[in-house]
């Protein structure tokens, strides 16, 4: 199977989002596109209050912070096997 295609999104000079990216490197998150939303209405519309959000273009789902790399993991291995997003997480 795959690995699914991944976008972070997040903003410049943005704590939360080195926080997470730290625990995307500690859970060896395969390769991803960071997305940065500073300046874009739409994307900061959709992700102004919730940055950092990893996003599975693929399947849909997202992760929004704070996740430590064991939700992460778990996250990213519930993309291979079918199950759908959980309530907290939904699709956008």
């Amino acid at each position: 199977m795959p690995e699914p295609v991944l976008i972070l999104y997040q903003r410049d000079d943005c704590h939360l989002c080195d926080l997470a990216l730290a625990v995307m490197a500690a859970a060896r998150v395969p390769a991803f596109e960071s997305v940065f939303i500073d300046g874009h209405d739409a994307l900061e519309a959709a992700y102004g209050v919730r940055v950092p959000v990893l996003r599975d273009v693929d399947g849909g789902r997202e992760l929004a912070w704070p996740f430590d790399a064991t939700r992460l993991r778990g996250w990213l291995d519930a993309a291979g096997d079918g199950r759908a997003p959980s309530a907290d997480q939904p699709p956008v």
